[in-house]
């Protein structure tokens, strides 16, 4: 699956409750992030990703490799490690309480998120996001 391009987030749901869930963001991140959508590039090289999100107040950064274990930040910038692999064209990336799952669907790229115990309640949880740069 090709996930190249630049992708804009149009629609989010339970997001405050799955980062005040994971005890993730400071508040005012979280209330903010209801109010902007981020803009993320993502660079496929083979099994080899960047992926830059972009909002007017910051810009992160990861890199990973499917099938190796990545240093990726969270959203408050405390570091963890996750492995992401992909299965039926969709990446996983796992981590012992979190998982997220990132697929194409049509033109929206679709992520949903599971933390922890929080599963029951934040399992539709996710956010739908829409190419706008064909280019790539």
């Amino acid at each position: 699956m090709d996930f190249n391009g630049t992708w804009k987030v149009y629609s989010e749901e339970n997001l405050e409750e799955i980062y005040l869930s994971m005890n993730c963001a400071p508040e005012m991140i979280v209330k903010m992030r209801k109010e902007v959508k981020p803009v993320i590039v993502i660079e496929q090289n083979g099994k080899d990703f960047t992926c830059t999100m972009k909002t007017p107040v910051c810009t992160q950064v990861y890199s990973f490799s499917i099938g190796k274990e990545s240093e990726v930040t969270s959203v408050d910038g405390r570091k963890f490690k996750c492995t992401v692999r992909e299965e039926g064209g969709k990446l996983i990336a796992q981590t012992d309480k979190f998982t997220s799952v990132r697929e194409i669907q049509g033109d929206d790229m679709v992520e949903v998120c599971v933390f922890g115990s929080f599963k029951s309640c934040c399992e539709d949880e996710g956010f739908r996001s829409q190419k706008i740069d064909h280019s790539n």
